[in-house]
């Protein structure tokens, strides 16, 4: 890959020109050109997936696999059969032979998710994995050579995790060889008009793109963003549904975040959980022109009504880090019906054995 292609897929996938995204950039560059594992750190919502994602796309693998499992959504009687396979009847349920997921990364790169969130016994077995290179399916009695590049991720402080013995410090080392922080979204705030437009680019285009106005913006630039790059997609995506075809103001991102943002003009403080009250005044308020009208504001009832479910089950998604049975439940519906739902909106996902272990949308 020569130095303009590599520069160009990296401003495609990391969007912005903060000092701190160029800054991003540069060690991603360095990351790419080595086989060594990588610890991405960040809170959640941060981007760290697109980040190992980059990694892998610029790297000598970028042809081969590149598999991400959540480590938290993985349950812990089966996060071993998902990740090194097993053998046909090797336990209750096992009806076929699995290859698991390190396998099917093999000569590419498998992205580890919320490794903090893996249970301290599967440790010690990723952790020989690790130092071997080799895999042993459950119920299986061969070695199994794997050439793959492991990239980690958590938004947890695994310092802390370590002291607490929730986590292993020989692991730890074998993992953070080249440690990659991802910056928080108000670190970088100088990015969001970059980030929104990137957002805007990719929305449907069955309905007209809202138009964010300089004071708009400023205002989103102001508001803290607890759920970082994720929340803001959520917010553009509310902003295409509610403000199609309109201009946004200040006022409106008040609406769209659902929290009180201060004016440039005044020293308030931002706050992220007033919220309601300015959604509710929003629907009931009348005559204002820059106020949410769902019914003035909607020309296909059907359309709208699509795309508000669309909007809901990706919401339930992202708070339940894509498990499906638990973002069911967070929404009150069954989890078959959800399925059936992500497959009418084009909602991609990964079920292994009954069990979820990875969104994608």
């Amino acid at each position: 890959m020569t130095d303009v292609n590599l520069e160009t897929l990296l401003a495609e996938k990391l969007i912005g020109d903060s000092p701190k995204m160029q800054q991003l950039r540069t060690i991603i560059k360095f990351a790419g050109r080595c086989n060594s594992s990588i610890m991405i750190t960040g809170p959640s919502g941060s981007g760290k997936e697109v980040v190992a994602e980059a990694i892998h796309a610029i790297s000598d693998r970028g042809n081969a696999a590149n598999i991400a499992v959540n480590c938290g959504a993985l349950p812990e009687h089966l996060i071993e059969s998902e990740l090194f396979g097993h053998e046909k009847g090797s336990f209750t349920g096992a009806v076929n032979q699995h290859v698991g997921l390190f396998e099917q990364a093999d000569n590419g790169t498998i992205f580890l998710d919320e490794i903090g969130d893996m249970p301290i016994n599967m440790q010690v077995k990723l952790l020989r994995v690790l130092e071997t290179r080799i895999v042993n399916r459950v119920g299986g009695n061969r070695n199994i050579g794997i050439d793959v590049r492991v990239i980690a991720a958590t938004h947890k402080h695994l310092g802390e995790s370590i002291k607490a013995k929730a986590f292993r410090e020989d692991l730890y080392y074998r993992l953070c060889v080249v440690p990659i922080e991802v910056p928080a979204l108000n670190e970088r705030a100088e990015d969001i008009p970059a980030l929104i437009a990137h957002f805007l680019k990719n929305q449907s285009e069955a309905n007209p793109l809202p138009v964010f106005t300089e004071e708009a913006l400023a205002a989103m630039q102001r508001y803290e963003w607890p759920g970082n790059v994720r929340e803001l997609r959520n917010v553009v995506e509310r902003a295409s549904v509610f403000f199609a075809g309109r201009e946004i103001f200040a006022e409106d991102v008040a609406i769209l975040v659902q929290s009180v943002i201060a004016p440039a003009n005044q020293n308030v403080e931002t706050t992220a959980s007033a919220p309601s009250d300015a959604w509710a005044a929003a629907q009931s308020t009348q005559g204002s022109p820059n106020t949410v009208h769902r019914e003035n504001n909607v020309r296909d009832l059907n359309a709208h009504m699509q795309s508000e479910e669309r909007r809901i089950i990706m919401n339930a998604l992202d708070r339940s880090h894509g498990v499906v049975s638990r973002a069911a439940r967070s929404i009150n519906i069954k989890r078959t019906t959800l399925i059936d739902k992500m497959r009418k909106h084009n909602i991609d996902w990964q079920v292994e054995d009954h069990t979820d272990y990875k969104i994608a949308v």
